[in-house]
């Protein structure tokens, strides 16, 4: 079920998780350069969030049907990976689309968000993947406005994809978050056609696009973790944490 924020104390510790998960993306962009392995970067990213008093909420995740949780405490998702790529031996190279998605608790609230990188100079076809699915989560982020329904930021996020023609991942949506990571309700990156939600204020959402230069469909390698697009197609992923205010969506997970 969706907890709606209802005291100064509350919103203050999602603000307070948001800020450490933007410190550790921000940390791991400063890192993220060709030769450095994936498990570097989640040990800095797991220094930082304990360091800052929070805990990772990815490490011990369970997995889908309770299998295999979570090793580590960011994801690191390359090229045709969408979400929940796991660290490990993998170095990253010049060329390639990082997406790294990060969560960290504190006072038993959760902070969430995600950003794609790409390793040296990016072809213009993956700098405007880049830049569309960024530019989506922005908007998806403002249509979530008291009064407004889930099904309005879905559309927000598909008008972004539509005119380029990207993919609009389905298997995979945004949520709410508060006590939990994963709470109702699930918001899609695209229109439903169903009824949905009022947006009210003191709900918190995690609005998370993800587009890939092909097609929609997606796949679960045998990790268990990893998603990656079904036709090899590279793929983005953006997303903040947001609290509904009277006034309309803040952004939390930012510094």
């Amino acid at each position: 079920m969706a907890v709606t924020l209802k005291s100064a104390a509350e919103i203050e510790a999602m603000r307070r998780a948001g800020r450490v998960v933007a410190e550790v993306l921000a940390l791991v962009e400063s890192e993220l350069k060709p030769g450095v392995s994936t498990a570097h970067l989640d040990a800095l990213a797991e220094a930082h969030i304990r360091r800052s008093g929070a805990l990772p909420s990815f490490k011990g995740y369970p997995g889908l049907n309770q299998r295999k949780p979570f090793p580590a405490s960011i994801c690191v998702s390359i090229d045709a990976e969408i979400v929940h790529g796991i660290p490990g031996d993998r170095t990253i190279r010049d060329g390639q689309l990082v997406s790294i998605d990060a969560g960290a608790i504190v006072d038993g609230w959760h902070g969430d968000a995600a950003r794609s990188f790409f390793v040296g100079e990016p072809p213009e076809p993956v700098r405007e993947l880049i830049d569309a699915t960024r530019l989506a989560m922005m908007a998806g982020i403002a249509a979530a406005r008291p009064g407004n329904r889930i099904e309005d930021i879905g559309a927000a996020v598909e008008d972004v994809a539509k005119p380029h023609g990207y993919g609009v991942i389905r298997q995979f949506v945004g949520h709410g978050i508060g006590r939990a990571m994963h709470e109702d309700p699930q918001v899609p990156n695209y229109r439903t056609q169903r009824a949905s939600r009022r947006i009210e204020a003191g709900l918190c959402l995690a609005i998370e696009p993800m587009f890939t230069l092909g097609s929609f469909e997606a796949a679960i390698l045998p990790d268990d973790w990893t998603i990656v697009t079904r036709d090899g197609s590279l793929a983005a992923h953006f997303e903040h944490t947001i609290a509904i205010t009277e006034h309309g969506p803040e952004i939390l997970t930012t510094v």
